[in-house]
């Protein structure tokens, strides 16, 4: 393509990136002296995939210009210019925009970039999610918000929004799930759970831009975060890099598992961050923890006037608001009780050898030394209230070994995995469940060897279908989650496009009356399929035709068969051209 003019206009000067739909070029306008660069986007097509699939991408295509047409004027938005057809390709113009993608500046890019300060973070999210703003105002959701899609301006440092080819309107709802084979391999992790089973709500970009900003304060991918098993939240925070309360409490919200638990909107997210950002930070004046703070903000809606914040003060931070008053009041009267009461140091030292003895895994003696503490101390509420504490826990922790252990047993070392991580960290649970988690990783590790030696396999014989059911059974936390993420995009493009193939084939030959071999290429479509619907369809007209033959002593059963079998050297030729197409290498 360099040095092509498309359109008797458009010179393509070099490559920008390529991705599952389509390329893109940078390329200067001939017609105009000064010739001005433009981006030209043209729609990947294969003439061996179905019509259907093509139908498909050229809506996709058609989707992109008509929402540049309506969103281009925006200042952070690249304008539309032209997009025309040559050649049976379809080639998009629009604004060039001088600059670097977002990934240049996160830590994880290999030549460059840092981690940001919190200060930093609260000025991207602020001008990321004007343009949000915007975008959900004229009834859009971009859905694919990620650091190669936001292009830092070099004129003024300012955010671009750039490829809207994965858009959709607001009032768009489907109950059909999103083919991974869809999804481009950089977008994995900054897509949230609802966006994959069709229901995308304004608030899934909300959920990848707080991946974003988390990617550019921790350094680690969205891919490389744990997440909680109990309730598939994501545990970013951590204690070697600890985040300002009030901003963790921020991009947690943004990125909370269930949808309606997030910000509603750009609009409610984007007054937060600038009330954050404004220095509004109760929470952080007496360490109020960011969860309680989300918690309170999540179950209850106060409003607290203050002379610094705007009328309509976000739920957030007026939850916080509220934390620092309740914390205010404990600490007074905590004050006022050291005052009136002074401490029985004796009985003070029995309960801390209490909770040593607890912490070493005697709980026994831990109970004997608590329940010595005689009814008159200033600290036998708090020892009746260990005691209550160590025998819940220590019954709760049990029970959790014993079904880490049982799992164990039994093979399912995910579940090791779930419930040792529920066991607290003290000095005698941890080593056993340390144990049981080393035991449950090797044989991960084992069990994913395997897996992936026969998903490598089925596809080296291209059943795909088997390849994927065997990739989706490597347990999410095996050291080979990247490459499965990998894989499982590949090998489901390569099972469409030959599932594509076959039914393009079958319909060629039941178009010179070949029904026999047309139904042999249909039965090949697995279940799995886009296609195999449609494909269906064909498979029962195409045998009622058959049928229909036979009775008319046009064409016989037996005939069928053996006008198959005569056709077997030829479907394995068409295979081996289908294999060096779609480029069946592991």
């Amino acid at each position: 393509m360099i040095g092509k003019v498309l359109h008797g206009q458009y010179q393509v000067l070099q490559g920008l990136s390529a991705g599952v739909f389509g390329q893109t070029y940078i390329a200067i306008d001939l017609h105009y002296p000064e010739k001005p660069k433009y981006v030209v986007k043209q729609l990947k097509v294969n003439h061996y995939q179905s019509s259907y699939y093509f139908d498909y991408l050229r809506l996709r295509f058609l989707t992109e210009t008509e929402t540049l047409k309506h969103l281009g004027k925006h200042n952070q938005i690249p304008e539309l210019i032209t997009c025309f057809e040559e050649n049976e390709r379809y080639y998009l113009v629009q604004e060039f925009i001088p600059g670097h993608p977002l990934t240049e500046e996160l830590p994880l890019y290999p030549h460059g970039g840092r981690y940001w300060s919190e200060g930093e973070v609260l000025v991207f999210l602020e001008d990321a999610l004007e343009i949000l703003e915007f975008v959900h105002s004229q009834g859009f959701i971009h859905c694919d918000i990620k650091p190669e899609n936001l292009i830092r301006r070099a004129a003024d440092g300012k955010l671009v929004l750039i490829d809207f080819g994965s858009i959709q309107p607001i009032d768009f709802t489907t109950d059909l799930e999103s083919s991974i084979d869809q999804i481009p391999l950089t977008s994995l992790g900054y897509i949230p759970p609802e966006q994959f089973i069709g229901q995308t709500k304004p608030n899934s970009d909300l959920y990848a831009l707080g991946m974003v900003a988390i990617q550019a304060l921790t350094g680690l991918a969205p891919l490389q975060l744990q997440v909680d098993p109990a309730t598939n939240e994501i545990m970013w925070q951590s204690q070697n890099n600890p985040v300002d309360d009030d901003l963790a409490a921020v991009l947690s919200q943004m990125i909370r598992y269930d949808y309606k638990e997030r910000f509603q909107s750009a609009t409610e997210a984007l007054r937060v961050v600038r009330q954050v950002k404004w220095g509004i930070r109760p929470a952080k004046k007496l360490g109020l923890n960011s969860q309680l703070s989300l918690e309170v903000v999540v179950n209850k809606n106060y409003n607290f006037p203050s002379p610094t914040v705007p009328e309509k003060s976000s739920s957030l931070l007026a939850g916080l608001r509220l934390g620092l008053t309740i914390n205010s009041l404990v600490i007074g009267l905590g004050i006022s009780s050291l005052v009136k009461n002074s401490l029985n140091y004796s009985e003070t030292d029995v309960l801390h050898q209490a909770r040593e003895e607890y912490q070493t895994g005697d709980l026994q003696k831990a109970i004997s030394l608590a329940e010595s503490i005689p009814a008159h101390s200033n600290v036998y509420p708090e020892a009746q209230s260990n005691l209550t504490e160590w025998q819940r826990q220590w019954q709760t922790v049990s029970e959790q070994y014993l079904l880490a252990e049982a799992a164990l047993n039994e093979g399912r070392w995910s579940d090791v995995l779930r419930h040792a991580s529920k066991i607290p960290n003290n000095s005698y649970w941890q080593p056993q469940a340390n144990n049981l988690i080393k035991q449950a990783q090797i044989n991960i590790q084992a069990q994913t060897q395997d897996l992936l030696s026969k998903a490598y396999q089925k596809a080296e014989n291209r059943d795909f279908s088997a390849a994927l059911y065997y990739l989706r059974q490597i347990p999410p936390e095996s050291y080979a989650g990247t490459l499965v993420q990998r894989k499982l995009v590949e090998y489901s493009q390569k099972r469409q496009m030959r599932a594509g193939y076959f039914l393009h084939e079958a319909i060629k030959k039941a178009s010179v009356n070949d029904f026999g071999g047309a139904i042999e290429l249909l039965k090949k479509i697995p279940e799995d399929s886009t296609v195999y619907q449609q494909a269906q369809i064909k498979l029962r007209e195409y045998s009622q035709k058959v049928n229909s033959q036979g009775n008319n002593g046009e064409l016989t059963i037996s005939n069928l068969v053996s006008i198959s079998n005569s056709q077997a050297t030829s479907l394995q030729q068409k295979d081996h051209l289908l294999e060096v197409n779609i480029g069946l290498s592991r």
